[in-house]
């Protein structure tokens, strides 16, 4: 009988949930940065409101581009649907953030889908790219 049991290394295959939070989360920092820059554009150029939504619509792309590929280079195997994933986390997460912001969900939800397929979509290919 071995009584000396070696423990394996858990990786991210082992425990999904951590490497989607530790995804979601990245995406929230380069979000926040992002924005900070935008911000600062805006501050500093008096950008127009369209070129503020174009901004808003890039920091989703690269946001969920950088996301889907840490997602893909967590899990190794079946990368598009981690991608896929976290792409779609992100984007609960900023709805109910902006629902919360807003005291509820009068939203037009044409943009609502449209910036779920962004987010999901970004992922879906960062994860393929990873």
């Amino acid at each position: 009988m071995n009584l000396e049991r070696r423990a394996k290394p858990r990786d991210a295959k082992g425990n999904p949930v951590n490497a989607i939070f530790a995804a979601v989360f990245v995406m929230f920092i380069i979000s926040g940065l992002l924005l900070l820059v935008l911000a600062l554009l805006l501050y500093k150029m008096e950008l127009s409101e369209s070129v503020v939504k174009i901004g808003v619509v890039v920091i989703y792309v690269v946001s969920g581009l950088l996301g889907g590929l840490l997602m893909g280079k967590i899990m190794r195997e079946q990368k598009y649907l981690w991608g896929l994933a976290a792409g779609a986390i992100y984007f609960v997460v900023l709805f109910v953030a902006s629902a919360l912001v807003k005291g509820g969900f009068d939203m037009d939800i044409a943009k609502v889908v449209t910036t779920l397929i962004l987010c999901a979509a970004s992922g879906m290919a960062g994860g393929m790219v990873s």
